[in-house]
């Protein structure tokens, strides 16, 4: 597995987004319930959000497409993997 921070940017207006936001955050919680995700919450300012997670590439651009913000067009999505050689212990058994 490969931890990935996902940067999701807005591409319509807040009032577009906030009328897919509950389903929205209805499908983070399906990934919180997997084990995929670790930590998601919206930039400030309020141009997107971000996302943490614990999956490989190929299963974040499936889920991506089960988000309800790419399927209303809303957000685009930027993935980012990296490695986290350095960490605070507390992730030590969600990394190992």
């Amino acid at each position: 597995m490969s931890m990935l921070i996902v940067e999701l940017t807005y591409l319509k207006p807040l009032e577009e987004v906030d009328k897919v936001l509950q389903a929205h955050r209805a499908f983070l919680q399906t990934c919180y319930d997997k084990g995929l995700f670790l930590a998601s919450g919206p930039k400030n300012p309020r141009t997107g959000g971000i996302i943490i997670a614990l999956t490989d590439q190929k299963t974040m651009k499936t889920l991506i497409e089960q988000d309800p913000f790419h399927q209303a067009g809303v957000a685009e999505y930027k993935i980012t993997e990296f490695e986290p050689v350095k960490r605070h212990e507390v992730l030590d058994g969600i990394l190992s």
